[in-house]
């Protein structure tokens, strides 16, 4: 059997003959350390490794045994050591204002060996199953984060899996995903400081807003191909078909809720932007038509980062426009398409949309693969289309 280290006693006194006999006394079955003053007995406190136990006289020149109680307690690092005080005074007020400042045992001169080694070993003890104690609970505490950390990475990935699935019938996204939740996030800090906004978007939300993004187009996945693919514009009852999308992925993440059972939030946030993104501050939007401060809040945010993101990239039916161009656009529509304020912060902070969008921009060869491993589905088609 592995033996345990020998437990460490740190002898506090004044008087060297005291030192001796306690050292004699505790040193058959404790690391005996010795200070002769409060100042060298904060320092051996402090020093590695530390004492499992202290026997500290109350009654010493200069800094008495009560200052270096305090000192030891309004230390971090010297705090959790236990104390035993021993003094010659037999003084009830003494002995109460000493366990008042944390001691935990007393013993009184003159010393009785049994009774010093009793009180000693029971301390120790006591320590060592409060160090086991803490060990145990410290390392349930990082399993416990260990495991949410894998369950937020397989969260992350299972949410990734689900709008890569409506991304692969989609051919022209590319980073469309990457792009959206990044520029999500930073209108998220952007507006975290603005009256109408502190209150909804702590870092919590934030990151749920970041979170739930890569779902906004889930419901892509219930449109059919010939006009998901359609390589050209859609005509007007084609187009109604594809409307239905938004209400698609909210029924869809709505089930997924239901079969849950309980509350989950980034999905409550991901149906609500899901369903209200193509919605418009002045109520011509759909599915619903909503207006204003009627549309959620992250769905307002997710319009304007979709709507960005489709300016900036190319389409079949249209080139990608130059950032400042969409830039433009996006501030023509501040009041009409897009939330006043949520726009204002995007133009205050323009340069920091338009650095995502190089950082995670497509290339010519990745969406050319796209399209190639996309032209199965639409037998003929040059060049599928997808509608934003």
């Amino acid at each position: 059997m592995r033996t345990l280290p020998l437990a460490t006693v740190l002898v506090v006194d004044d008087v060297p003959e005291n030192l001796t006999v306690l050292g004699e006394l505790l040193v058959r079955d404790y690391t005996v350390r010795a200070a002769n003053s409060g100042p060298a007995a904060l320092r051996l406190a402090a020093a590695q490794p530390q004492p499992d136990l202290i026997l500290l006289d109350l009654m010493m020149p200069g800094m008495d045994g009560y200052e270096v109680m305090q000192r030891l307690r309004a230390d971090a690092q010297t705090r959790d050591i236990p104390v035993i005080c021993v003094t010659a005074l037999d003084a009830t007020a003494e002995e109460e204002r000493g366990l008042s400042m944390g001691a935990v045992d007393y013993i009184a001169k003159p010393l009785r060996p049994s009774v010093v080694l009793a009180r000693v070993r029971t301390q120790i003890e006591l320590k060592r199953a409060r160090d086991k104690l803490s060990d145990h609970n410290a390392y349930l505490e990082a399993e416990v984060a260990r495991r949410m950390r894998e369950n937020q990475l397989a969260q992350d990935a299972s949410i990734h899996a689900l709008a890569r699935l409506a991304e692969t019938r989609d051919p022209e996204t590319g980073n469309h995903l990457l792009r959206t939740q990044q520029y999500m996030r930073r209108l998220g800090h952007l507006l975290a400081g603005h009256p109408r906004f502190a209150a909804s978007l702590d870092l919590r939300a934030i990151e749920l807003l970041a979170k739930s993004a890569p779902l906004h187009d889930i419901g892509k996945v219930g449109i059919p191909d010939h006009i998901l693919l359609k390589p050209g514009r859609l005509d007007a009852a084609e187009w109604e078909i594809m409307k239905t999308h938004a209400a698609l992925g909210a029924e869809a993440i709505e089930r997924a809720e239901a079969d849950a059972h309980r509350p989950i939030e980034f999905l409550a946030v991901a149906k609500q932007i899901a369903r209200y993104h193509h919605e418009r501050w002045d109520g011509h939007g759909y599915p619903d038509g909503l207006a204003g401060e009627a549309i959620p809040l992250p769905a307002r945010l997710m319009a304007l980062a979709d709507v960005f993101d489709a300016l900036i990239s190319r389409r079949v039916y249209k080139p990608a426009l130059p950032h400042a161009r969409a830039r433009d656009i996006i501030a023509a529509s501040r009041g009409t398409h897009l939330d006043p304020d949520v726009v204002d912060a995007f133009l205050a902070d323009f340069d920091s949309f338009r650095e995502i969008a190089e950082r995670h921009g497509d290339s010519a060869e990745e969406l050319a693969a796209k399209h190639a491993s996309l032209r199965i589905f639409v037998p003929g088609a040059s060049a599928p289309v997808t509608r934003d």
